[in-house]
């Protein structure tokens, strides 16, 4: 009986030590669902018009979320649908707006997105862009005063869709300053991406689209509702010290995200805050406040302005298939071009659904049901 009843205290002991190492280390995750996109879209589609936005709207934003997730961008995906709603009930955006024309000429326009969702207002604004630069050969377009325009690659390709290069740079005044500049400990911008599309013959276009810190905030909030760790040196928290914990970015008082790149990331989001704020008229970060508002200075160009475009074609498929061919560092890993990794993601999961963690896809559901819709 003695050794029986050590055997069993041996392995309640072994056994409950498996079980809370498995739930403290870093490979752990949240329970997650599967759900394809098409009810993900409808779902999110009814939340929308449940406050107001009218068809066209509801489906353009769901859309663009959905395609967050199928392109592996969560962190721009539907867990931001809580947060629109959110802002939506602070007054911060406001369905169905149009933006206002602060100035215009042939081939500049300067918007005031009054408020107004980001998947609306940058419909509209790269629009007036594409249609100058099909007419002019250039065109430079801004907005300010609007809410969250999602993914940036998405107007990236929308520019490159319509066979024109482009050039955004994108800031946030008013919350979310929660990068730190390069030497320091506290937030004082946001996570200001740059976003660079080229087009190609063959409909895979180039796309970039990055943070200029080390991680985009959204990842960050992924990370939270997945609890999981985040990477090491991404994330300071309150007393400038590193930490994986991505709940430091969310307690007050607050965390900051560390630059991209060091000195050279600080340097781009810098560039991009007064290039998008101060130039773009969306204003920079000012103390005090709130309320979330975007700000985007997008430069516009038809290839063929300044080459020949059977030229500017050839160039760009002679160094495509360049870069391509580099010998990978590892065989089962091929180089691939901006754009490719989307791609390939979106092949995928259009075939095979969309994993979302329990958390998240609880928020959507309590999101849901507080607007009177059953999911």
């Amino acid at each position: 009986p003695s050794r029986r009843n050590s055997l069993c205290t041996f392995f309640i002991f072994h056994f409950s030590i498996q079980f809370f190492t498995y739930f403290l280390n870093d490979d752990y995750h949240s329970n997650t669902m599967v759900i394809t996109f098409k009810k993900l879209e409808e779902l999110s589609r009814k939340i929308f018009a449940a406050i107001g936005s009218n068809a066209d709207e509801a489906r353009d934003i769901s859309r663009l979320l959905v395609r967050a997730n199928l392109t592996g961008h969560d962190s721009h995906g539907v867990i931001r649908i809580s947060q629109y709603i959110e802002f939506w009930r602070k007054g911060d955006v406001i369905p169905n707006q149009t933006a206002s024309i602060n100035f215009e000429n042939d081939a500049i326009a300067v918007f005031n997105g009054n408020r107004g969702f980001g998947q609306t207002i940058g419909h509209q604004v790269i629009d007036v862009g594409i249609q100058k630069a099909r007419k002019f050969g250039v065109s430079i377009v801004s907005v300010g005063n609007v809410g969250h325009l999602g993914r940036i690659g998405d107007w990236s390709e929308k520019a490159a869709d319509a066979g024109q290069a482009s050039l955004h740079f994108v800031n946030t005044s008013g919350a979310s300053t929660i990068v730190a500049p390069f030497g320091g400990t506290e937030g004082r911008y946001a996570t200001n991406p740059i976003s660079i599309g080229m087009p190609k013959n063959d409909g895979d276009s180039l796309i970039f689209d990055a943070a200029t810190s080390k991680l985009a905030e959204g990842k960050v909030k992924v990370a939270l509702n997945k609890g999981s760790k985040l990477p090491p040196d991404t994330l300071l928290d309150s007393s400038g010290t590193p930490t994986r914990n991505p709940a430091a970015l969310y307690t007050e008082p607050r965390g900051a995200l560390m630059p991209m790149g060091e000195y050279k990331g600080s340097g781009l989001a810098i560039m991009t805050d007064l290039l998008a704020g101060a130039i773009g008229g969306g204003g920079c970060h000012a103390p005090g406040v709130t309320a979330l508002s975007n700000g985007m200075l997008s430069f516009l160009v038809d290839p063929g302005v300044f080459a020949d475009r059977d030229f500017v074609d050839s160039e760009t498929d002679k160094f495509t298939d360049w870069v391509r061919q580099t010998v990978p560092a590892d065989l089962n890993y091929p180089v691939q071009l901006p754009g490719d990794p989307e791609r390939k993601s979106e092949t995928e999961l259009r075939k095979h659904g969309i994993t979302l963690d329990d958390s998240t896809w609880h928020q959507i559901v309590s999101t849901a049901e507080d607007l009177g819709v059953t999911p």
